[in-house]
């Protein structure tokens, strides 16, 4: 059956075609100036206090498990579900330490900050708009790293591989739109 693709009858949605430029950035003012700013965090299945409920589900079943082989007759059986026990915490130990990882980039004032947490590190880095060089750090899918004034940062580690190269163009075109916005703009801007 051939298909035919017509034009819609209904209004284009709010704001269509997109205003900003931006896919991955969100932009607001701050202090006066315009900030914009990229965030990406691992992504999970299910939120901390979810994944307290799951373990507390878990630790039920397996004591009342133990507990009724114990009651049948086979006391061996408790023994192993403490071991599962302790081995569920220590997974769900090691889970909540890395659920806050992200990395956020700001640009504002002229300056690009990277932030990157993973588990209990923060690595911070600061650059000035017009000595920041991105590029990719080995080939096209690897990360976007962030070069100048003697630092380094690599970003994208929570984004799809396919779609660093895209973040990379929307930082370089950020980064130009920062340069060309001049500085006293940013003064005059300020109460």
């Amino acid at each position: 059956m051939p298909a035919a693709i017509a034009p819609s009858p209904w209004p284009a949605p709010r704001g269509w075609p997109r205003t900003e430029p931006w896919r991955f950035a969100s932009e607001r003012i701050g202090d006066g100036a315009p900030v914009v700013q990229w965030r990406f965090a691992r992504g999970g299945s299910f939120a901390p206090r979810q994944m307290v409920g799951v373990f507390g589900a878990s630790c039920l079943m397996l004591l009342g498990i133990g507990i009724g082989f114990w009651w049948a007759g086979a006391p061996g059986v408790l023994p192993f579900a403490g071991i599962e026990l302790v081995l569920l915490g220590l997974a769900f130990a090691v889970w909540s330490r890395h659920a806050r990882d992200a990395e956020t980039i700001t640009l504002a004032r002229h300056e690009l900050r990277v932030e990157h947490r993973c588990g209990r590190r923060t690595e911070r880095a600061t650059f000035r708009a017009e000595w920041v060089r991105v590029e990719p750090a080995h080939d096209g899918q690897s990360l976007v790293e962030l070069t100048g004034q003697g630092q380094r940062a690599r970003v994208g580690r929570y984004l799809r591989p396919e779609w660093r190269s895209a973040l990379a163009r929307e930082l370089r075109t950020a980064l130009k739109h920062e340069c060309l916005r001049p500085a006293w703009q940013h003064e005059q801007q300020e109460p």
